[in-house]
């Protein structure tokens, strides 16, 4: 079988959540299946590992002159004009405007729809255009967990029987010390808790710095430092309008994206990793950090209490005083960390790249 990939994502130099699910997919799929054949398109050559293929991988540079929309333009193109893969499969929330009749695409979530509020509305406005089009050409819809599948059928009516829902896998955080910069060497020497993601309204990051603050003023800890690893989103004005506000300019600090070295750095001294998002279709950060035996507090709903099971400390992210609770046990109760970080190194088995890719390739 001829096995089309979308690979422009997996192939982008900062990569966040969809990029590295890309990323990740990809290479388990060249390490685990050497029966079928694969055209990875791209929009420039493929950098890096992502770019030393086996045998039966090959890569097949589009270009394309307009910058955006080159997954619904020119893969379209290709699908007209080029040879046609006996299956296409987009890893990501859109589909070419022009597909083959086997067609596979990736919803991770459509939290546009429930959060309108915290999104752009020309982000909207092509989400809502990208389902209506996977909605109609897609065989197969596959998702990142039984949340978002229920969240899917609810919203578009589309057939259970249509979406699969497979869990993502994730790597545990390394580094090398020659790749953290000085800067960020600094920050491991603090007492502090993390937050990893894109810095956006949708991640409730101003009620998680109100539940810092309140930790912050008891004095416990009177150096501790919330560091919020991740690059600016929609919103990021009032995530900085709120620390001037909480009197908390000394006490926090922004790391912008930082490579996966930095991170597993950070992971791996950081004190908790606080992660009472608003909608999340899976949820990787969590995972990450049980893996180094870092403790979690994360929000209840959506699809992080699927994810983390009983590993975690669950939540309300719309209550300022449950996350300060959840952050002061995870902070101050040693026998409750014991048991997060014990619950974290066994719940993390449960996930892996390996398995992601062999429930994707049963789908294709």
């Amino acid at each position: 079988m001829l096995i089309g990939i979308d690979a422009s994502r997996a192939n982008k130099k900062n990569k966040t959540g969809v990029e590295w699910y890309s990323y990740h997919l990809i290479e388990a799929l060249k390490k685990n299946d050497r029966e079928n054949q694969y055209f990875l398109y791209t929009d420039k050559p493929l950098e890096g590992k992502l770019g030393v293929c086996p045998s039966n991988f090959s890569e097949k540079i589009l270009k394309w002159p307009f910058g955006k929309f080159w997954t619904l333009g020119r893969l379209s193109l290709e699908m007209l004009f080029g040879e046609k893969p006996d299956v296409l499969f987009v890893p990501a929330h859109t589909l070419p405007l022009i597909t083959p009749n086997r067609s596979v695409v990736t919803v991770h979530d459509i939290g546009f729809e429930r959060f309108p509020e915290v999104y752009k509305w020309p982000d909207i406005v092509y989400h809502r255009f990208a389902i209506k089009n996977i909605k109609r050409a897609s065989a197969q819809i596959i998702t990142v967990s039984e949340f978002s599948k229920k969240e899917i059928i609810d919203v578009y009516k589309i057939s259970a029987e249509k979406i699969t829902a497979i869990p993502i896998g994730f790597s545990p955080p390394h580094f090398d010390m020659d790749f953290v910069r000085e800067e960020t060497r600094k920050i491991g020497g603090l007492p502090f808790i993390l937050f990893v993601g894109r810095l956006e309204e949708k991640k409730n990051i101003c009620r998680m710095l109100e539940a810092f603050a309140k930790i912050k003023n008891s004095g416990k800890i009177p150096d501790l430092r919330f560091v919020l690893a991740g690059r600016p989103g929609f919103g990021f004005e009032k995530i900085k309008k709120k620390i001037v506000e909480l009197n908390l300019l000394d006490d926090v600090i922004f790391t912008g994206w930082i490579n996966n070295d930095e991170l597993g750095f950070l992971y791996q001294r950081a004190k908790v990793l606080l992660f009472a998002t608003l909608y999340e279709g899976f949820g990787i950060p969590p995972l990450e950090a049980m893996s180094v035996d870092c403790p979690v507090v994360c929000s209840n709903a959506t699809s992080l209490p699927e994810v983390v099971g009983d590993a975690a400390i669950l939540v309300d992210p719309l209550s300022v005083d449950y996350i300060a609770a959840g952050l002061s046990a995870a902070l101050f109760d040693d026998e409750k960390r014991k048991i997060l970080i014990e619950r974290g190194r066994e719940r993390v088995k449960l996930f892996s790249w390996e398995k992601c890719a062999a429930e994707t390739l049963k789908v294709l």
